[in-house]
């Protein structure tokens, strides 16, 4: 039963960590045993579990004895120094950074896509949770893989100023105020100017000259489709948009599929919603969509006219929901109900 679970969320004073710890709350699991767990410098501090407030304790000192799950976004060396101990200890760690992502031997993971890994979870194992914008995009693409294969993806990604924390969230509010009030803009969180514009950067450059948030679309969907052959050619853009990452994605199948089965089949995909005919004021965005929503939706489904076997589509999700701490808990959630 849930109410039994003793269940630690590492970074619970971060943005994903709240939502994780809400999301728990609204799936079942507010009568759990929950410990929100951060570093030293949010001793003191509190958290909200459903109706109940947490205190928050220190990673550092917290004893995983007894902990069936960890769930971790606090950054990859958190995780690689903090989450082989939870594991020692027995509990199964659902890990939201990119500390594990690559290795072969831990399975990445968006329930609706390969959630079969999940049916032989045990104890002192780690679960991986794919990158925010991989999790949205194979949502909508998964589904079009099973029945036609596909040969390649062109995505482009407008990313939201969340997917870089709290404090990329007040660079935006604060740039947003300053260029309305005709005040000189200072760029810290962000590279460049936030604020009414867009950067074609997100995450490190790479010796190809791609992005290592461009290359995490390419390594990870070949891991979760479980398929080497399948090319990803990605551009990244942090767009100033608070809550919400959006995605301009042109596949190619392997297979002829007319765009009428391509409708049909991401109908009736878990986890995505599909708007057809839909007018100027209901195509998905971010904004009016996918922030603080559990699905992935698309719209703007429409034959490439360039390529025979080529798919057009405009996907919006919800980064720090559904691309972070909603994929978390439904992990955990098919492991408690297949094991529990």
């Amino acid at each position: 039963m849930s109410e039994d679970l003793k269940i630690a969320v590492i970074g619970a004073t971060g943005a994903v960590g709240e939502a994780m710890l809400s999301i728990l709350a609204e799936y079942g699991y507010g009568k759990s045993s929950v410990h929100a767990l951060a570093s030293e410098a949010s001793l003191g501090k509190t958290v909200e579990f459903g109706h109940r407030t947490l205190a928050v304790d220190v990673l550092d000192d917290f004893d995983f004895s007894g902990t069936d799950f960890a769930l971790f976004s606090a950054g990859a060396g958190v995780s690689l120094k903090h989450a082989p101990r939870a594991c020692e200890a027995g509990a199964i760690v659902i890990d939201n950074t990119s500390a594990f992502r690559l290795d072969d031997h831990i399975p990445l993971v968006v329930p609706e896509v390969n959630g079969d890994l999940l049916d032989q979870a045990s104890r002192g194992s780690i679960i991986a949770n794919p990158n925010c914008s991989t999790i949205q995009m194979l949502v909508a693409v998964a589904p079009i893989h099973s029945a036609a294969g596909i040969d390649r993806i062109n995505v482009a990604t407008y990313q939201s100023v969340s997917g870089a924390g709290t404090k990329g969230m007040a660079e935006l509010a604060r740039q947003t105020m300053d260029r309305l009030t005709f005040k000189e803009v200072s760029p810290d969180v962000f590279a460049q100017p936030i604020a009414f514009n867009a950067i074609p950067l997100i995450d490190s450059m790479q010796e190809n000259d791609y992005t290592r948030e461009e290359m995490k679309l390419h390594w990870e969907t070949r891991k979760i489709l479980g398929d080497d052959r399948i090319r990803v050619n990605a551009t990244a853009v942090r767009v100033p948009v608070f809550f919400g990452h959006s995605e301009a994605i042109h596949l190619e199948t392997v297979r002829d599929i007319s765009i009428e089965k391509v409708r049909e089949v991401l109908a009736e995909a878990p986890g995505l919603e599909l708007v057809t005919d839909a007018g100027p004021a209901e195509q998905v965005t971010a904004v009016t969509h996918a922030a603080g929503k559990d699905a992935v939706f698309v719209s703007r489904l429409r034959r490439d006219l360039s390529h025979p076997r080529g798919i057009n589509l405009w996907v919006v999700g919800d980064n720090v929901r559904k691309g972070a701490a909603l994929n978390a808990v439904q992990i955990l959630d098919r492991i408690q109900h297949t094991t529990g």
